[in-house]
């Protein structure tokens, strides 16, 4: 429980679609919300490109960061009144974490970046690496804050984060295969996208989850509220977060990216002009206040600017971008990996740079696994109580949960400009797009 004296005097509350209200009732959490490397959060998209394709999706990582710390106070509230620590409940909820737990949600993404894994991919930054960097820098508003409540919280927090925490209840409503932080996301992107794939009964699962020795379980009579949550995010994947124009899109700003990577080695000084806060990037020398400075925002100004430059390819693909001018993309199996090479060739016969028009895409996710101790990347199960207070993996009492269990699912696409389907180009590639056309049905079959 919070002491009297560190409670706000009046509870604040942010108006929410997905959670109705917010509520925050601790100093800290306030003064981190108002941070200015929160603040930033609300001019970096939750997802991407992918308003190229579902319009409403204009959505923030600051109002997901909000969301992410609402859903993680909820689950501190049932284990407190429902499980708490004491001589007869050992692996119950120690309530003196709360503020840890809650604070950590709130903070688990603030270090990602603009566009944040495209840029990530070109200019081999780290979202995580930057997370902590701005919880444990002593220059950040964010340091200043935690370090203000106490000397080691930085510390605290950054570990709950790193999944390094000692108390591993903390760690898993943060970061598990059914946390604060993937329940949020799929709610609240489902919301904004106007799709219902995404929807599923937090309401229960809030209300049969519960702490274990180790970490986090669900009651029994909740298993079908969380198997409903497994295939929602499969779902999501499968339908939104994977969708074909999206990851079009994804694909023209790398592009773009890289094609300003190239361009600064031969006329620096026209971005140093154009695109100041881009240069520490560009030169590979960036520090922590470099990346601060850097937004959604900001680069689709540089992109805007890059639409009016001399170098083709760069123009082109800033208008391709801002202007929603999406590749074409065709599915395409392993076998047919010497008919894609064949249309990668047509695509620079007509006079296209298949380094910057075309592209190979894999778009895979595992929507559930249980866990692999013998693995490099292993995954918290997620673990059913019985009456009798033995715990069964999910999937084994799940065979809808079963089913997509260690299986990994999505496709893999081949990208190419549409000129090459629409008949766009002048006649003196008849012969290339027509045979181009051939090759894209025989694969479309």
């Amino acid at each position: 429980m919070i002491p009297e004296k560190e409670r706000l005097i009046n509870e604040k509350v942010f108006r929410d679609p997905v959670h109705n209200y917010i509520k925050v009732d601790h100093p800290i959490i306030l003064d981190l919300i108002n941070a200015k490397e929160m603040q930033r959060l609300r001019h970096i998209k939750q997802l991407g490109t992918s308003s190229f394709t579902f319009h409403g999706s204009e959505h923030s990582r600051f109002t997901h960061a909000l969301g992410v710390y609402e859903i993680a106070r909820k689950i501190c509230n049932v284990f407190k009144c429902n499980y708490p620590k004491n001589s007869t409940n050992k692996d119950g909820w120690d309530n003196s974490k709360r503020l840890l737990t809650l604070t950590s949600a709130l903070l688990h993404d603030i270090g990602h970046g603009a566009y944040s894994h495209t840029f990530e991919h070109i200019f081999n930054t780290d979202h995580e690496q930057f997370t902590i960097d701005i919880i444990t820098f002593k220059q950040t508003e964010v340091f200043q804050i935690l370090h203000s409540f106490a000397k080691d919280f930085p510390k605290k927090v950054a570990e709950v984060i790193q999944k390094t925490y000692k108390n591993q209840q903390v760690v898993q409503i943060i970061s598990s295969q059914i946390d604060a932080d993937r329940m949020d996301y799929l709610l609240r992107d489902a919301y904004y996208t106007g799709t219902k794939y995404g929807t599923f009964d937090l309401t229960r699962i809030l209300r049969t989850i519960r702490p274990v020795k180790g970490g986090i379980a669900f009651k029994a009579s909740g298993m079908h509220a969380v198997e409903d949550y497994i295939i929602s995010r499969y779902q999501m994947y499968m339908q939104v977060y994977f969708h074909p124009t999206s990851r079009a899109m994804e694909i023209i700003l790398k592009h773009l990216l890289k094609r300003a990577c190239t361009l600064y080695q031969k006329m620096p000084a026209y971005f140093k002009q154009t695109t100041p806060f881009l240069l520490p990037f560009l030169k590979g020398k960036y520090k922590l206040k470099d990346y601060l400075c850097l937004n959604d925002d900001v680069l689709n100004t540089y992109f805007a600017e890059w639409k009016q430059a001399k170098d083709f390819i760069l123009s082109d693909l800033a208008k391709r971008f801002l202007d929603r001018k999406p590749l074409k993309s065709c599915a395409y199996l392993n076998k047919d990996k010497p008919i894609i090479d064949e249309m990668k060739k047509l695509v620079a016969a007509v006079g296209f740079d298949p380094d910057y028009y075309t592209a190979l895409n894999s778009s895979y996710d595992l929507p559930y696994d249980f866990y692999r101790p013998n693995t490099k990347n292993t995954y918290t199960q997620i673990e059913i109580m019985q009456k009798n207070g033995q715990l069964k993996e999910l999937s084994t009492m799940s065979p809808l949960v079963f089913a997509l269990a260690g299986n990994s699912h999505g496709d893999q696409r081949f990208y190419f400009p549409k000129e090459m389907l629409d008949n766009s180009l002048t006649s003196k590639f008849n012969k290339e797009i027509k045979k181009f056309n051939q090759l894209f049905s025989s694969v479309q079959n």
